[in-house]
């Protein structure tokens, strides 16, 4: 029998410019496929520390199994990490369809003072963003246009912090730093808040919300109180990904 072909892992190379190797590390995505199995081939626990999941990511190159969203999101990071000049963000979405609740994640990228994404859907507008878009707001909006296509309302944004480019870190990725409630909020208060927060990443003056006791999210003026673990966030987060 064939053996099932596995696509060589990309590598950058001198001569790329930065959107081209985006293009290369979306390429080598799709080619592992979108997993529709209904079974997680990875197991990605959100507060991990990098390190052990930069490990999750090398497995899966090993491995060329499908993958989904959330796992998407890890690849992504570790391809691009020792590109300093391409920060990497996660950007998760909280939609509503036909009564169900549905959650997405895609790595939001900036670089150069434009901004993109990586990652993987079943719908092929709700995952890559060409490093086009001028400001954080014009590419969460675009993806709520995309949305709309498949009559999926967005109920809440959160964007993370910059991941950083130490791939033995013991920091975990800080997933949720600005939460919006997208649904109640005028698009001219959305841009307003999205904006702010993403020249305080530029300024890198942010500190994950982790290192202090209480979990501050700036969702519309609001603290929160801290965060409460739940079991197994990977799973709600891309089980129910229909996007």
């Amino acid at each position: 029998c064939v053996q099932p072909s596995v696509p060589p892992v990309p590598n950058y190379k001198l001569s790329m410019s930065i959107p081209e190797w985006l293009q290369a590390i979306q390429t080598y995505m799709k080619m592992l496929q979108y997993n529709h199995t209904g079974t997680q081939f990875f197991e990605i626990r959100k507060t991990r520390p990098l390190s052990g999941l930069m490990e999750t990511a090398k497995e899966m190159t090993r491995e060329s199994l499908p993958i989904k969203c959330l796992e998407a999101v890890i690849l992504g990071i570790y391809l691009t990490n020792g590109q300093p000049s391409v920060e990497r963000f996660p950007i998760s979405f909280k939609t509503h369809f036909s009564g169900n609740y549905f959650h997405h994640v895609v790595l939001g990228i900036y670089c150069n003072g434009r901004y993109g994404s990586l990652g993987m859907s079943r719908r092929s507008d709700l995952m890559d963003k060409p490093l086009t878009y001028r400001t954080l707001s014009d590419l969460i909006f675009e993806f709520e246009d995309s949305y709309k296509k498949y009559l999926h309302s967005v109920k809440k944004v959160k964007i993370g912090l910059y991941v950083p480019h130490e791939p033995h870190s013991f920091q975990p990725i800080e997933w949720k730093q600005l939460v919006l409630n997208v649904s109640k909020m005028m698009r001219t208060e959305v841009r307003k808040e999205l904006e702010k927060f993403a020249r305080d990443m530029r300024m890198k003056i942010l500190k994950p919300s982790s290192a202090h006791s209480p979990m501050k999210d700036r969702s519309r003026g609001k603290s929160l109180s801290p965060r409460r673990r739940q079991a197994s966030p990977q799973r709600r987060a891309c089980r129910r990904d229909k996007s």
